[in-house]
């Protein structure tokens, strides 16, 4: 890869390329952000940091228009929901912006003798490299970008290859706001320019990921060797559990939404449909014509719902594991068509232990359902997957609600509803869905010195 180039999932047209930054240019922006740290960050308070993240906010809002447009074209996002996600970036910004000072505050120890006082200051460590995925291009760069620049890092910002538009356009957006040179700065960096060069620099102090398991454990084995501190947000193949309902046609609803959220590619979309024996043929049969009422479309019209995948290799890459899930005995009960990088909502049944699909992710609009006997087999099938990040839970009993949330293997449990994230709910798995969290007070805790302060007299 030497160039960065957009090309439209639902046209297969080209766009504009960027080129791929020497070493040269890799190194100086790695200094300019230390700079950026030493000159602005340490000498501005968390107050004034917030002022300009709050002008962040507010050209998002402003631009929101024009960034929808771009990742329309970049990544095939439906527009209705590409403003959504600009939306939500804002949000993300603003909060940052509003709660910063009080997350940052400091917090005195009570001590348990002797004289005198002792409090925890949250300073910064410095520079900081993020590593971001094509589906959510704004929200994900907010969630990483936000806390930080409040809290006083600097941010080096390698963008998926397929983003390149909205990367530079989110790099526009800071400088604008008032930020100086190398508080954030975006790199067209490759792969090994991160893990060469930006990862094992002394001035970079630690790593955000979000992206594939493969990429993650390459990240952290750099890391690791490096002493650098590192988040990770990877996969995730988030159960669906339905116990019991009052309200089957809700029920339904919430799970066709968690699953077909951004044409179903998204970490923690609802993939594997846990249902209980007695609900389970209603649900299939109502889910089944549910899901694929949604028929892909033009993602430049306000009417669509599910847009094209990414690329026309994710699209290829989904059929093959769906022909292989076929060929270890999966049945396919609802099927689309594909065409090009389309591909229809697809759902799937009698997925056994033994087949490749039962532990796999599928990113894109397939769903697996699952029939189950009692709540002990839901918790088993729910946690007998690799993943931890998110999970959904439908019950009418308040008791089991909370007690089959204690013994889901997983970061987030969303009971009763789905799509419920928010700027303040912290977000991130166990497992090999990663560690660390973002969003909410923790978020902005992951790459802070939390310095201990101790007063004699």
């Amino acid at each position: 890869m030497n160039k960065y180039t957009v090309t439209n999932p639902a046209t297969g047209d080209s766009g504009p390329s960027f080129t791929l930054a020497t070493d040269a240019e890799v190194t100086e922006a790695i200094g300019a952000a230390d700079r950026a740290h030493s000159e602005f960050s340490r000498r501005t308070s968390v107050a004034e940091r917030a002022a300009l993240m709050q002008r962040v906010a507010h050209l998002h809002t402003e631009r929101r228009e024009h960034l929808a447009e771009l990742i329309v074209r970049e990544m095939g996002k439906p527009v209705a929901q590409a403003l959504g996600e600009v939306d939500f970036a804002a949000d993300i910004y603003s909060y940052y912006a509003t709660h910063g000072e009080a997350f940052l505050a400091d917090e005195p120890i009570e001590l348990l003798g002797g004289e005198g006082s002792a409090f925890i200051r949250s300073a910064s460590l410095g520079v900081l490299v993020g590593i971001m995925p094509w589906n959510f291009p704004y929200y994900q760069v907010a969630r990483f970008a936000g806390p930080n620049l409040v809290l006083g890092n600097t941010i080096l910002l390698k963008h998926a290859s397929q983003c390149p538009e909205s990367a530079a356009a989110i790099e526009a957006i800071f400088t604008d706001a008032g930020f100086p040179d190398g508080a954030y700065r975006n790199v067209y960096a490759s792969s090994a320019q991160i893990s060469d060069i930006i990862i094992p620099d002394p001035r970079v102090c630690g790593v955000s990921l979000t992206g594939s398991e493969g990429a993650g454990a390459a990240v952290a084995e750099v890391a690791g060797r490096n002493l650098k501190k590192v988040v990770l947000e990877l996969g995730g193949s988030d159960p669906f559990i339905l116990l019991s309902t009052d309200n089957m046609d809700e029920a339904v609803d919430a799970a066709v939404d968690a699953r077909l959220d951004n044409s179903g590619q998204s970490c923690n979309a609802a993939k594997r449909f846990i249902v209980i024996d007695g609900l389970y043929d209603a649900f299939l049969a109502s889910f089944t014509a549910k899901i694929t009422g949604n028929v892909p479309g033009d993602p430049t019209s306000p009417d669509t719902t599910l847009g094209p995948l990414s690329s026309l290799g994710a699209a290829e890459g989904l059929e093959e594991q769906l022909q292989r899930a076929e060929a270890q005995g999966a049945t396919v009960t609802a099927r689309g068509n594909r065409m090009g990088a389309f591909f229809s909502p697809t759902v799937l049944t009698d997925v056994s232990p033994q087949s490749d699909a039962y532990r796999e992710e599928f990113f894109g609009p397939v769903a697996a359902v699952y029939r189950v006997a009692n709540e002990a087999e839901a918790v088993q099938v729910a946690n007998d997957v690799p993943y931890g990040l998110g999970s959904y839970l439908f019950t009418t009993d308040p008791e089991q609600a909370l007690r089959v949330a204690d013994q889901i293997d997983a970061g987030m449990v969303f009971i009763n509803g789905s799509l419920l994230d928010g700027a303040e709910l912290p977000f991130g798995g166990v497992k090999r869905s990663g560690f660390g969290r973002e969003l909410g007070r923790f978020g902005i805790a992951e790459f802070a010195n939390k310095k201990l302060i101790r007063i004699l007299r």
